[in-house]
């Protein structure tokens, strides 16, 4: 038998062992505590060292970036009772965040990515009163012009004013890398850069020092982005890549990140890497996809899989990834001081196995961005998606009423649905209005997967 599928490996680890560690996952999860942590192999137990951090040269300007870069889009949040936040309330905890990016800085990390649309708009004012307490010379800053709203992504002054905001709340009289953000189609691009002169006053930004590189952050069609690749002499690109998204075209968001990479290669573009693990996902896969890699190595947490399968290509840069927890740090740091390329056996296993295993779960498509959000009607989008995700991917998604372990299932999807989303932001207050669709960069059909969801949920309630 294959040593990749049989019950016992060389490690020790067996099946009836593994299914035991995802029973108690299942049981976090139900709890309201499954997408806090992610499997991190006792990392607080572990030596992280702080002169090991792997750093990439960006070939435009000689800047030595740090593999890992800190992506600020998920920040940590001060406890408040389900449904209290408003969606104007600056509830991020400061103190956290300060804390999350001394550590960062001291063991080599100089990237941090922000935009003025993340954490409800307070990611920004956070990032630079943490940095701030820095010398300016230990770290690179990289925002992004957010004019992605309607009807006001149009006007000119609204994005002037985005742009000038920045500097204020970064507390920084330049910018070393600015994205033109989450670029599509060419209406979109055509109405929020060209038609109002942004991009024009974005490259004279440029020239007169205030900005230090001007790039763009993709989330859109392959045709167009083959286009806008070569149209601009840009400094550097963001695209989402990791194991799920190389090669394959799932028909919900259009990405194929290996094609993308080699245009970008060819013309000896930087790469910034966005969403790594997929909004989270992939530190938490399916639980048949997780012991797949604990039967390779159970000492490597899921995502430093999904890391080093990022960073290991030659023209990336920097591999962007939120990191709310210190252990969710330490373990990225860890992963890239110094990185440990996959052997082509390991790169088989995430792009053959664990990617099949991935595909056939129907997992729902959400990186938690939050560009859905606020719901008009209160809904928790990104939260009950998470919900979902998790239990599928932690063997608590109750399918089959003939399964032996129904009854668990059922009682942890319901129990974790209500724990972790308030009654009154769940999937049946939604009344199908589409107005998330747009902003949804991974293309997913919101109001019908509330539906799916409404729906399945409620079944599961009637059986009580």
């Amino acid at each position: 038998m294959d040593k990749h599928h049989s019950s016992e490996n060389n490690n020790g680890i067996d099946r009836r062992s593994f299914m035991k560690l995802a029973g108690a996952a299942a049981a976090l999860a139900a709890a309201g505590g499954g997408c806090k942590t992610q499997n991190n192999s006792g990392i607080a137990n572990r030596i992280i060292p702080t002169d090991k951090m792997t750093y990439r040269v960006d070939p435009k300007n000689g800047n030595k970036l740090s593999l890992l870069g800190f992506g600020m889009m998920r920040l940590p949040r001060i406890a408040r009772r389900r449904g209290e936040s408003l969606p104007d309330t600056n509830d991020l905890d400061q103190e956290a965040i300060n804390e999350l990016v001394d550590y960062a800085i001291a063991h080599g990390v100089n990237v941090f990515d922000t935009a003025p649309v993340y954490c409800k708009g307070f990611s920004e004012k956070a990032t630079g009163e943490a940095l701030s307490r820095h010398p300016r010379d230990k770290y690179f800053i990289a925002t992004k012009m957010s004019n992605m709203r309607p009807p006001q992504a149009k006007e000119r002054e609204f994005s002037l004013n985005i742009y000038r905001r920045s500097f204020e709340d970064l507390r920084v009289d330049y910018i070393d890398y600015y994205f033109v953000h989450s670029v599509g189609s060419p209406q979109v691009f055509k109405e929020r850069y060209l038609d109002n002169g942004i991009l024009d006053f974005l490259f004279k930004e440029k020239e007169a020092g205030r900005i230090k590189n001007l790039g763009w952050s993709f989330h859109g069609d392959g045709e167009f982005f083959e286009y806008l690749a070569g149209a601009y002499p840009w400094d550097f690109t963001m695209i989402q890549l990791n194991y799920l998204d190389w090669g394959r075209v799932t028909g919900r968001a259009n990405i194929d990140a290996r094609r993308q990479y080699e245009v970008l290669t060819k013309r000896d573009t930087p790469i910034w890497i966005m969403e790594p693990l997929l909004g989270g996902g992939l530190a938490m896969p399916h639980f048949k996809a997780r012991e797949r890699m604990v039967q390779a190595d159970p000492a490597a947490s899921a995502a430093s899989w999904a890391f080093r399968f990022a960073g290991e290509l030659p023209n990336v840069t920097t591999v962007l990834s939120g990191m709310m927890f210190m252990d969710h740090l330490k373990d990225n740091i860890l992963t890239y001081s110094p990185l440990a390329p996959l052997s082509d056996g390991e790169r088989e296993m995430l792009l053959g196995d664990v990617t099949d295993i991935m595909f056939e779960k129907r997992n729902i498509n959400c990186t938690r961005c939050q560009y859905c959000m606020p719901c008009p009607y209160g809904i928790d989008i990104p939260e009950i998606f998470t919900h979902y995700n998790r239990c599928l991917n932690e063997g608590s998604y109750p399918e089959d009423n003939q399964s032996p372990d129904y009854k668990r299932a059922r009682r942890a999807f319901l129990i974790g649905m209500d724990r972790s989303v308030s009654p009154l932001r769940q999937a049946n207050r939604c009344i199908n209005c589409g107005l998330c669709n747009p902003s949804c960069p991974q293309r997913i059909n919101i109001p019908l997967e509330m539906m799916r969801i409404d729906k399945f949920t409620e079944s599961l309630r009637v059986e009580g």
